[in-house]
């Protein structure tokens, strides 16, 4: 057995920008993990992902060439099985012996082991170890293979018969262990020890690698290639600072990792040069051209200290010229007639205003069966006016009306239509043009928040009960068509409205019951109720709150009693986790839910009102003088929002119960006393589960 390192390199034409980090991990990982699973690789095999626009490929120390040999235990089948009536071998446990290589003369070699109360047939067989020549064609045509490509290519080798598929053509194919070529063929190409370099700016035609170790410097020497991503990365994040930093005003790019990744597969060996415009343009919303320049162009702005855009930029070249003022000028002649068109845009869409755009939606089809933007706008304002009654805001409703009706005006002006992404943004812009107040042009931005995951939430009252009917009538009207998520599939991104919906109500403690207001909305818009739509927000709810470290069981035991309410949610948890701390909580927790199943198991349709006359027992007496004190205080606890105190309060009945149980029969032959007696109980029940269903937390 020798130990060396490996390297293994995949030349390709241009990989698509946005999955080729992801590919490059993806492939790593499987060789690794095949390498592992044939006992080639050790415990020091650590090892180094490299991709780039034009390869993929890892590096592996301390493969092994050959495999030590396995001593393996092979299962085989049950005794009974394997050996008939008189203790002979069964044709079936030959036949079994022959798919593992091994024959009669085995019988002597196999084993009994008892599993489950039955006798199993085990043999032991050593296992030749694998070469790594041998197996090397199989380990990288299997990573491949699972690799995480949405869409494949097929295309024809220079043989002009044979077809193969994989994410972009490939050229070339280094395998080296150590300074030795292991040679295999994948989609028709031989391996060798040959590669290129930077397309434009190689220092040689072909580089040759002389031992794998070797690779990574003489791909950044001689190619002039940074065959690292992380690397690639880092540089050009560093160089953008440095670039930035040099710059009259201390100017800062823009922080962006997706665009940062995207630009780091996009080279090979990065250069930062300074673009400029000419400073008229500013007078654009800096939106817009922050997001021409980063969207479509892959340009870094630049802002100032007042994170105010400049009139400058970075751009990432793949080529490093002595005089790269013609790549300078090049970008900035592209930019121009961009930012001409969004000054243009901009101009004139002020000339008319919102309520002009507003008319304009009637001809912009929201959904063929939930009609137009304009119906779905009139429906959001009805679902936010509902919202302002329940929370008795009436000094907003004008202000919530106004936004509502405006949100989406900005749908079919020039900007948005030629910039989707700047929904909702160019409308506060317009609204502050025609004098619109702030409260309401921001609630017209806000009211798609929170957009992604992290998200800033709308910054005031009005933007949050907007954004709250926007998202609730996008769930009640595709719920209402049948359009709801299935598996992974959630084009509507449903999953991302509810989860808005809980984090502003939890985030900004809104005293919403969500639970009402959607059953109002579906009843004032006149959308067809959906039965899922209830689970699909109690899912949500729950996956959102263990997302924040609480327990399944505590959310459940919560969301059992109330699950609109909410901002109230989070208090209630913290005060069940301090619960969850006392002495007698678990005994409670098991009390209640047998008090819940004598409930059940007597079918009791009607809240029963308890007799003090006929309580007999000392138990039942005893225990209905404390329960009227706990329940008492408890309810006026619980009525402050001091729900921890209200939790504890029901420790003092754990030994009136604990007693009840021991003394006194509920299933009494006398109607009246069994009748009162579940009225005790159940007056019990509704006491304990004030704020959450303790049963649900009985361990």
């Amino acid at each position: 057995m020798r130990l060396d390192n490996l390297l293994i390199e995949l030349l390709t034409e241009e990989l698509p920008p946005k999955s080729q980090k992801e590919i490059g991990i993806a492939f790593a990982k499987n060789v690794k993990e095949f390498l592992d699973k044939h006992h080639l690789s050790t415990e020091a095999s650590e090892n180094s992902i490299f991709s780039s626009s034009r390869r993929i490929g890892i590096y592996i120390k301390n493969i092994k060439d050959k495999a030590e040999n396995q001593n393996v235990s092979i299962k085989l089948m049950p005794a009974s099985i394997g050996f008939d009536s008189l203790k002979k071998p069964s044709e079936a446990l030959l036949k079994k012996l022959y798919t593992v290589g091994l024959d009669e003369k085995a019988f002597d070699n196999i084993i009994k082991k008892n599993e489950n109360s039955s006798e199993i047939l085990y043999i032991d067989k050593n296992i030749e170890g694998k070469k790594l020549k041998d197996i090397i064609g199989e380990c990288i045509t299997s990573s491949l293979s699972r690799l995480p490509i949405k869409k494949m290519m097929s295309y024809q080798l220079s043989d002009g018969w044979t077809t193969v598929n994989f994410v972009r053509p490939v050229h070339g194919l280094i395998v080296l262990h150590g300074a030795n070529i292991i040679k295999t063929n994948i989609l028709g190409i031989e391996s060798n020890r040959n590669t290129l370099g930077h397309r434009f700016e190689s220092k040689k035609e072909i580089i040759t690698i002389g031992h794998a170790d070797s690779y990574k410097e003489q791909m950044k020497t001689e190619g002039n290639v940074i065959v690292s991503f992380e690397e690639r990365k880092a540089l050009i994040k560093n160089s953008l600072n440095e670039k930035a930093a040099n710059l009259k005003d201390h100017l800062t790019p823009i922080g962006d990792e997706d665009l940062l990744e995207e630009v780091t597969a996009l080279v090979e060996y990065p250069n930062i040069l300074v673009g400029e415009f000419e400073s008229k343009f500013l007078e654009v919303p800096q939106e817009c051209l922050i997001l021409f320049m980063k969207a479509h162009q892959k340009y870094f702005p630049l802002i100032d200290k007042n994170k105010k855009l400049t009139n400058k930029f970075l751009i990432i070249s793949n080529i490093s010229p002595q005089n790269s003022s013609l790549i300078i000028q090049g970008n900035e002649k592209v930019i121009r007639p961009r930012l001409s068109d969004a000054e243009f845009f901009y101009m004139q869409d002020k000339k008319k205003t919102l309520q002009n755009y507003r008319l304009r939606l009637e001809n912009i089809i929201y959904h063929n069966k939930l009609g137009s933007q304009s119906q779905r706008s009139n429906r959001v304002k009805i679902i936010a006016t509902l919202i302002v009654n329940n929370l008795n805001l009436s000094k907003l409703l004008d202000a919530v009306i106004l936004a509502a009706d405006l949100a989406k005006a900005d749908l079919s002006t020039n900007m948005v239509v030629e910039f989707p992404e700047l929904q909702g943004i160019m409308g506060r812009y317009y609204a502050l043009n025609e004098k619109i107040s702030e409260e309401v042009a921001f609630a017209i931005e806000d009211h798609y928040k929170p957009r992604f995951s992290g998200d800033t939430l709308p910054r005031s009252t009005v933007g949050d009960i907007v954004a709250i009917a926007d998202k609730i009538e996008t769930l009640i009207g595709l719920f209402a068509i049948g359009e709801r998520p299935t598996g992974d599939k959630d084009p509507f991104a449903l999953r991302r409205q509810a989860i808005g919906i809980i984090r502003i109500l939890s985030e900004k403690n809104i005293t919403l019951n969500l639970n009402t207001v959607i059953t109002e909305s579906i009843q004032a818009t006149k959308l067809a109720e959906s039965i899922d739509l209830n689970s699909f927000i109690y899912d949500r709810i729950t996956n959102f709150f263990k997302d924040q470290g609480y327990a399944a069981n505590d959310i459940e035991a919560i969301l059992s009693i109330e699950s609109g309410l909410i901002h109230e949610i989070p208090k209630k948890l913290n005060a069940i986790k301090e619960f969850l701390l006392l002495p007698e909580s678990q005994d409670l927790a098991s009390a209640n839910k047998r008090v819940s199943n004598i409930i059940k198991k007597a079918g009791l349709k009607l809240t029963l009102n308890v007799n003090e006359a006929l309580l007999i027992e000392e138990a039942e007496i005893n225990l209905y003088k404390i329960l009227k004190l706990v329940d008492a205080e408890s309810r006026k606890e619980y009525l402050k929002k001091n729900y921890s105190v209200s939790l504890k309060l029901l420790c003092k009945l754990k030994n009136p119960i604990d007693k009840f149980f021991n003394d006194v029969m509920v299933n009494v032959e006398n109607e009246s006393l069994k009748m009162n007696r579940l009225a005790l109980l159940d007056k019990l029940y509704s006491a304990m589960n004030l704020i959450a269903d303790l049963s649900k937390l009985s361990s």
